[in-house]
């Protein structure tokens, strides 16, 4: 009966952590695409320095204050987290400057080859194995977003190069935050404090030396107090989206994390048409976004319903363990934050 109480309560938490990145990363993109698009605000590089700040300023805040707990800055830090600094700065700048070129719908679609990418990577990386119902999947879901993407009225180079980059870093990201979270002493909290403590400084000398710290602090918008809230909102949700995404990585694979991603990319694309004001119709771009939609679909049926299958078994056992170790000394942190 324990035993039965604890996978439910282990289920129930992989199932909030997972809704929970869904609703960050939807809110997050409706945000940005409003400062970058509708204020039209020329530094996406800033925009991520202010979410790294924000990052740095809550956690030490929380950790001064007894709220959390993570380890104390030393040598070793370096090298338990490298290279997740750089894929963290990669995954911020590509993805702000993706949101800036491109419409949401178009935006949705591209990032879906962030599926493929995970799975390749998690066989290399983390040696994991998938069913031929998966892959077969993930073809379908690329097949979808090459369809869309080879019709796109709004094609925008630049745009395609930053989100395709950004699928890159995401799924390196996303195995390798995986992959941290197992050390002794980081923990959730540390990995987000000093991702961010580890790469604003080099940031903030690459947007004065680019001349991009200069138009930021020279828009027009600092002096609207909507736009300054829009700002301070989109900092604040880079921090709530990067916990989301390890707490959703830490309870569930790297690959269910971006399976997450993938629903979420479901409403974000629809709702995509009707605000932004940047997609323009076509039969060909619309029925791709549906056949992706569709088999992205069809992939989280697959993923989240094969846990007790023999194919899925080298991808869902090792986490299902783990939850159940460590789901009762977890559990009050989680209720804190």
């Amino acid at each position: 009966m324990i035993l039965n109480d604890d996978v439910e309560h282990a289920k129930r938490l992989k199932f909030l952590s997972a809704a929970f990145y869904a609703f960050s990363s939807f809110f997050i993109i409706v945000v940005n695409k409003s400062i970058l698009t509708h204020y039209r605000f020329p530094s996406y590089m800033f925009l991520g320095i202010g979410q790294m700040a924000a990052t740095i300023v809550i956690l030490y805040v929380a950790k001064m204050n007894k709220v959390v707990s993570f380890q104390d800055f030393d040598r070793s830090i370096f090298k338990k987290i490298f290279p997740l600094p750089l894929l963290y700065v990669g995954n911020h700048v590509t993805g702000l400057g993706g949101t800036k070129k491109l419409s949401l719908p178009m935006f949705t679609v591209l990032r879906k080859f962030t599926i493929l990418l995970t799975m390749i990577m998690e066989s290399r990386i983390l040696r994991k194995s998938f069913s031929p119902s998966l892959v077969c999947s993930v073809l379908a879901i690329v097949l979808g977003a090459l369809v869309a993407a080879s019709s796109d009225l709004s094609f925008n180079a630049e745009g395609y190069t930053f989100v395709l980059l950004n699928d890159f870093f995401t799924a390196a990201s996303g195995v390798y935050t995986k992959k941290t979270l197992g050390m002794e002493g980081l923990g959730k909290y540390g990995v987000l404090f000093y991702n961010a403590f580890i790469i604003i400084i080099p940031t903030l000398l690459a947007s004065a030396y680019t001349g991009d710290l200069e138009k930021a602090l020279s828009f027009d918008g600092w002096l609207s107090l909507t736009f300054i809230f829009y700002f301070l909102l989109s900092c604040v949700m880079g921090f709530i989206l990067m916990y989301s995404i390890i707490l959703c990585s830490y309870y569930n694979t790297a690959l269910t994390t971006t399976v997450v991603g993938a629903i979420k990319n479901v409403a974000v694309a629809y709702v995509g048409i009707f605000i932004g004001g940047d997609y323009i119709f076509s039969w060909p771009n619309f029925i791709g976004l549906n056949i992706c939609v569709s088999a992205g679909l069809i992939y989280s049926y697959i993923t989240f319903n094969s846990s007790n299958s023999p194919s899925s078994e080298p991808i869902m056992k090792p986490v299902q363990e783990k939850v159940v170790v460590h789901i009762t000394s977890h559990t009050r942190g989680l209720e804190k934050t």
